[in-house]
């Protein structure tokens, strides 16, 4: 079963990380080795966690790179299925 409305990873960073610990997104930015506006793109769900930055917040923030990698997949997942129309598709009978 999937989850009901998954948050955005950049939500989770900034609800369980950023806000919690007062820590503000330039300083993350820094120990990322990232712009603070490629930082603050993510932050606010405008792009998403590519495998390269999945290391870079494994070993900044904690939490494996498969982690954050699964989290941007189920955010892009549970969005696309709701305007997505899988009737349409065929599937392919093999026969041996």
């Amino acid at each position: 079963m999937s989850m009901y409305n998954p948050p955005h990873p950049g939500e989770f960073i900034r609800e369980v990380y950023l806000e919690p610990l007062k820590v503000s997104h330039r300083a993350v930015a820094a120990k990322l080795k990232v712009s603070p506006s490629t930082f603050t793109r993510l932050i606010n769900g405008q792009s998403n966690i590519s495998p390269e930055m999945a290391l870079r917040l494994s070993k900044t923030l904690g939490r494996s790179p498969e982690s954050w990698l699964i989290m941007q997949s189920n955010y892009d997942l549970w969005h696309i299925r709701k305007k997505f129309n899988v009737d349409e598709i065929e599937e392919l009978t093999l026969s041996f």
